[in-house]
């Protein structure tokens, strides 16, 4: 009877297969990175508000996709930013719109401030990212229970240079006194809404972009309990 013969895996065989494998999954994770915005939205989310507002879906339902968080991502990124999006939030430390929004390396230009009030500093970076970067959407984001908004509304003396926060929300505080409703949230609301028209009628840059199509500038608030970002202003 013919003796059978063992035949071990060819040694190279397998370091092959390793180094395929290898070479694969590298591959992956950088198109993960440097994927376009359409492998985290589908095509008919193109719209830098509509991304935006897909992202805070995900962010509330924590179905976090994490995008463009990848070395090879930020390898891409130096060499260059393209956001697709301008927030101007507050400076609160559970607003923070990259984790609201989902979003990765290069996706926001973000201005923080609180009460993100508006002077010539933020409306310069503004005009930055719009005029310099080609930036199409700008989103002013407010929040539930702000505390620059909530130290206006409840008044009083002001150490310091807090005043100059208070000062810029005063107006809206006091567009809001008397109505009917929570007076914090309310000023909350107007204060979104006065900074939007703020950006939409500054000259000479943002609002001849606006006039030009270039340029849209929205409201919205953030709840903090449910994590759902609501538009007050399209």
């Amino acid at each position: 009877m013919p003796q059978l013969k063992y035949f071990a895996p060819n040694p190279d065989y397998r370091t092959m297969t390793n180094i395929t494998r290898l070479g694969v999954a590298i591959l992956a994770v950088r198109l993960l990175g440097a994927a376009s915005p359409a492998r985290v939205e589908s095509a008919g989310e193109a719209d830098p508000l509509t991304r935006l507002m897909a992202g805070d879906q995900r962010s509330m339902e924590i179905h976090y996709m994490h995008p463009h968080q990848t070395k090879y991502r930020r390898e891409l990124m130096a060499k260059g930013q393209h956001p697709f999006a301008i927030v101007l939030s507050c400076s609160d430390s559970r607003v923070p719109p990259e984790v609201i929004f989902d979003r990765g390396l290069g996706d926001l230009f973000v201005i923080r401030v609180a009460g993100h009030i508006v002077d010539d500093a933020v409306v310069g970076s503004i005009e930055y990212a719009a005029e310099h970067l080609h930036v199409p959407l700008v989103m002013v984001l407010g929040h539930e229970r702000c505390g620059a908004v909530e130290a206006t509304v409840k008044g009083g003396e002001i150490p310091g240079h807090i005043s100059s926060l208070t000062n810029a929300i005063k107006p809206a505080v006091e567009k809001t006194k008397g109505m009917p409703g929570d007076p914090l949230d309310n000023a909350v609301r107007a204060n979104v809404e006065m900074v939007v028209e703020q950006l939409r009628t500054s000259k000479p840059i943002l609002s001849e972009l606006i006039h030009e199509g270039r340029l849209k500038v929205v409201g919205a608030r953030y709840d903090l309990d449910t994590g759902v970002v609501e538009l007050l202003t399209k």
